[in-house]
């Protein structure tokens, strides 16, 4: 690799889950962040607790939530795993909570923020949390 250049590598399985592709990976980088041969998109991650006030959101509610709410808004694909988290709570103890992990990759635009901030909203309203944290990142993408 030259000098200068950062590779983002990803696998290709989880990257054509992630795209709804079979053969995508994603592209390298200049040192200022400009794709070269490849489109800039935007890798979305938001990390759900599923433990609420009146018991845990269930995998039914969850698949029904991810089929109406955010497939919806990103129907070229994505990618959920389950993940076990901690986090420190207002009175200073760690709690443990069952969560879903989401990966999305999609374009840099108004549109598309506004999708994964609707999803944040309707998922902290239907079942009753306090937040939902969201982490992005920009990458390459070739196909």
């Amino acid at each position: 690799m030259r000098p200068g250049r950062v590779a983002l590598v990803v696998c290709t399985f989880i990257a054509g889950l992630t795209l709804g592709q079979t053969a995508t990976t994603f592209g390298e980088q200049t040192a200022d962040g400009t794709c070269m041969a490849s489109t800039a998109q935007l890798r979305t991650t938001l990390y759900f607790g599923l433990a609420r006030p009146k018991g845990s959101v269930s995998e039914l509610e969850w698949q029904v939530f991810l089929r109406d709410e955010v497939t919806s808004r990103f129907p070229d694909g994505l990618t959920v795993w389950d993940a076990d988290g901690q986090w420190r709570n207002t009175a200073g103890s760690i709690d443990h909570e069952n969560s879903k992990v989401l990966l999305l990759v999609h374009p840099d635009t108004a549109a598309a923020r506004a999708s994964v901030q609707g999803v944040i909203e309707r998922y902290r309203k239907t079942f009753d949390q306090e937040s939902v944290l969201w982490e992005t990142a920009r990458v390459c993408v070739t196909s």
